[in-house]
């Protein structure tokens, strides 16, 4: 029996200010849409990337910062890669609050370097360019 990655499931505070910001920055679009009484549970899709949208039944304490939360149980952040960082952050420009970066990890893999979002939700969304594995 052979598995295979799914999906990343997201609370919200709005569902479809979510939806519109993993549609427009990072082109997702969306796969499905199951009903569930009042509620619903929305699918976004890029490529083999799903991401699995819920409507938040509480807040989240603390405030977003840096690369994510550091406390055990909880989702550090999501990334995504781009063959074009500057131009990635030109596209963004202020329309989403940057918790750090970009930085440069030159040091380690020449042309790798990184910036870290904020999604609508508080979740940190990393972009990066010139990551590859050994």
């Amino acid at each position: 029996m052979k598995q295979h990655w799914s999906h990343v499931a997201l609370n919200c505070r709005d569902q479809q200010a979510t939806e519109d910001f993993y549609r427009k920055w990072f082109d997702f679009e969306r796969a499905r849409v199951v009903p569930l009484g009042t509620e619903q549970i929305v699918f976004l899709r890029q490529g083999d990337v799903r991401l699995e949208l819920f409507r938040a039944t509480a807040d989240a304490s603390g405030e977003p910062t840096a690369d994510g939360p550091q406390s055990t149980g909880a989702v550090r952040h999501i990334a995504f890669q781009t063959d074009d960082l500057d131009a990635f952050l030109t596209r963004i420009g202020d329309s989403v609050p940057i918790s750090l970066g970009p930085l440069s990890f030159e040091n380690f893999i020449p042309g790798w370097r990184t910036v870290w979002l904020i999604d609508p939700d508080g979740l940190i969304v990393e972009v990066s360019q010139g990551y590859r594995d050994d």
